[in-house]
């Protein structure tokens, strides 16, 4: 028994650049989540400038947790990047709801009280659209580039 089925490359019909994005946004997620887990404060003083006096033990924690989280998440969308292709938009559009959820909160319904936003905030605002974009171009059946060739000779000139 094998831990990884075979690969679902070849069932992929969409843009390669799509699972190129998601391969760059896996190890922008996992470059995150080993900070999270692995820096003594989780990043929470130093790079999101929380004040960590009052319940430090619990924000570290939430911090390391998520960071568990990333680093997981970011294994998977790796692998299907690089082996299961047929999940990229799938893998694309959960990508895209965090993000929209999160720039939700980090604007508008969670705002810090001290006003200062982390830079994974300002990162969502930029993310949002690639994903979209990069969606689309993952549902989008890609032309072989002999057809495309073939259609632009055969196409009728004006």
């Amino acid at each position: 028994m094998a831990l990884l089925p075979e690969s679902t490359n070849a069932a992929y019909r969409g843009s390669f650049w799509s699972a190129a994005f998601l391969g760059l946004n896996a190890v922008l997620t996992i470059g995150p989540g080993c900070i999270h887990y692995f820096l003594p404060d989780g990043g929470a003083g130093v790079i999101a400038g929380l004040d960590l006096t009052e319940n430090r033990a619990v924000i570290v924690g939430v911090f390391a947790w998520e960071g568990a989280s990333q680093i997981a998440i970011g294994i998977a969308q790796l692998l299907v990047a690089w082996r299961y292709r047929s999940l990229v938009p799938l893998f694309l559009l959960l990508q895209l709801l965090e993000t929209a959820l999160n720039a939700i909160a980090f604007w508008i319904t969670k705002v810090p009280p001290s006003g200062h936003h982390p830079p994974e905030n300002y990162a969502a605002l930029v993310t949002l659209p690639l994903l979209a974009g990069f969606l689309f171009l993952s549902l989008r059946p890609r032309v072989p580039s002999r057809a495309r060739a073939a259609a632009r000779t055969a196409a009728p000139s004006r």
